[in-house]
C-alpha cells in the first residue's frame, strides 16, 4: 500500500494488518508445520526458523539426515543458529562444544571431558521436498504423518515463500470456501464434484470449475485437494482440453500470534499430443512443459496472492454468519478443533506451553516418494 503525506506525517490508506490491529484469536495448531524446502537445506547447512513464537534450528548432517533442535546451547546459552557442522556434529560458536547426532555433548573446545549435556531434538519429517517439524501443546509425540504424494513430470519444483499476518487455519479453510473462488478468483460455474470428505486428520475436496483462458475462452478445470492437519495442502489441477496438469504443495506455518509464513511448491506437465507420432509427441510435450513452467508458476502465485490481503487483514469470527453457497465451512471448523487445546466455546485462547521436544536421536522421519 502506498503511503501519503499529510501535515508532515505518513498515513496509510489500507487496512492495518490483523496481527497489529486485533488481539490474537486462535492458538498455535498442533501437528506438522513446514519450516523449509529441502532445497534450502543442503548438507552442512544450519538454518534458524520460527515456529509458534520460538526459534527452531534446522541442520542437515554430512550424512544427509536432517535434525531440528531447540535453539540454545545447554552449556552457556549461545544460539545454535550461529553454529557450524563438523562432520555430523553441531559445534556451538561460543566455546566450541560439539554435539553428536544423538544430541549428546561429545567434546569441548579446550579438550576437557564433555559435560553431561544434550540438545533437545524436535521430531522432524522430510517429505515432498519440504522439511516439517512437529509441535503439540502437551508435548506428545507424533501420532500421524504427512504422506509422500506423487511427483508430476521430470522438472524440479518451483518454490516461493511469503510472510504475513493471518492464521494457518484460514489457508486450509480457503479450500472449502467454495463461494470465494467465484467472487475473488473469477471461477464461474464452480461446484463440488462430491461432498467434502473429513477423515481423521485429513480432508479431501473435489471441484469442477470453469476457467477463462486467453484466446480460447472458458474451459473446464478439475481440482482435487488433500489436506493434512492445519498446515499442509496438496492440490492437483487438470485442464483436460489443454492437456495441462499442475500439482502444488501449499504450506502454512504459524510463527507468532496472528502471523504466519506461507510456502508453495509447484510442478507442471503438458501432456504429449496424442495426434502426433510417439517420438515427436514426447518432444513437443517436454518442450511445452519447459516453456510454460515459469509462466504457469507465476500465474499460480498471482492466483493465490489474491487471498493475501484478505488473510492478512481479516478478523477471525468464531461464530460466522454462514449462508448457502459458502461451502462446508461449518463442518471444516468442527473438524479443525482437534488440532487445538480443549477449550470452551468462543474464541480459542493463546497457548501457554512451549514447543515440545525430547533428547532422542531417533526423532527424524524421512518420507520417500511413491512410484
Amino acid at each position: 500500500m502506498r503511503p501519503s503525506r499529510k501535515f508532515g506525517q505518513v498515513t496509510h490508506r489500507g487496512p492495518t494488518p490483523s496481527d497489529a490491529a486485533l488481539p490474537p484469536a486462535l492458538p498455535y495448531p498442533d501437528g506438522w508445520s513446514a519450516l523449509a524446502f529441502t532445497a534450502e537445506l543442503p548438507r552442512g547447512t544450519v538454518l534458524t526458523r520460527r515456529l509458534a513464537g520460538e526459534d527452531v534450528v534446522l541442520y542437515r548432517q554430512r550424512d544427509g539426515r536432517v535434525r531440528a533442535v531447540r535453539p540454545f546451547c545447554p552449556h552457556l546459552g549461545a544460539h545454535l543458529g550461529l553454529a557450524e557442522l563438523d562432520g555430523n556434529d553441531l559445534v556451538c560458536p561460543f566455546h566450541r562444544f560439539a554435539f553428536g547426532p544423538d544430541g549428546r555433548c561429545v567434546r569441548t573446545g579446550y579438550g576437557t571431558p564433555p559435560p553431561k549435556a544434550a540438545l533437545t531434538h524436535l521430531p522432524v519429517l522430510e517429505v515432498n521436498d519440504a522439511v516439517f517439524v512437529w509441535r503439540h501443546h502437551d508435548g506428545r509425540e507424533p501420532d500421524w504423518e504427512i504422506p509422500a504424494w506423487h511427483v508430476l513430470g521430470n522438472l524440479p519444483a518451483r518454490y516461493a515463500t511469503w510472510e504475513m499476518a493471518g492464521y494457518a487455519q484460514d489457508v486450509m479453510e480457503n479450500s472449502v470456501d467454495v463461494g470465494h473462488f467465484q467472487t475473488l478468483h473469477g471461477w464461474s460455474q464452480g461446484e463440488l464434484a462430491a461432498p467434502v470428505a473429513f477423515d481423521g486428520v485429513t480432508f479431501h475436496v473435489s471441484m469442477r470449475v470453469q476457467e477463462q483462458f486467453p484466446l480460447i475462452g472458458r474451459r473446464q478445470v478439475d481440482v482435487e485437494v488433500d489436506g493434512h492437519g492445519l498446515s499442509c495442502l496438496h492440490t492437483d489441477i487438470h485442464t483436460p482440453a489443454l492437456g495441462l496438469k499442475m500439482c502444488s504443495l501449499v504450506l502454512a506455518t504459524q510463527i507468532a500470534p496472528g502471523r504466519m509464513q506461507f510456502r508453495q511448491a509447484s510442478r507442471f506437465l503438458v501432456a504429449e499430443p496424442s495426434s502426433l507420432p510417439p517420438a515427436l509427441a514426447r518432444t513437443v510435450g517436454r518442450s511445452l512443459t519447459r516453456l510454460l513452467a515459469g509462466p504457469m508458476f507465476r500465474f499460480s502465485c498471482e492466483f493465490t496472492a489474491a487471498d493475501f490481503p484478505i488473510w492478512s487483514t481479516k478478523q477471525y469470527l468464531s461464530r460466522p454468519r454462514l449462508t448457502a453457497g459458502d461451502g462446508p465451512i461449518g463442518p471444516f471448523r468442527r473438524w479443525s478443533r482437534q488440532f487445538y487445546p480443549p477449550t470452551a466455546t468462543g474464541p480459542l485462547p493463546l497457548p501457554t506451553t512451549p514447543l515440545g521436544g525430547h533428547q532422542d536421536a531417533q526423532a527424524t522421519r524421512t518420507g520417500h516418494a511413491r512410484p
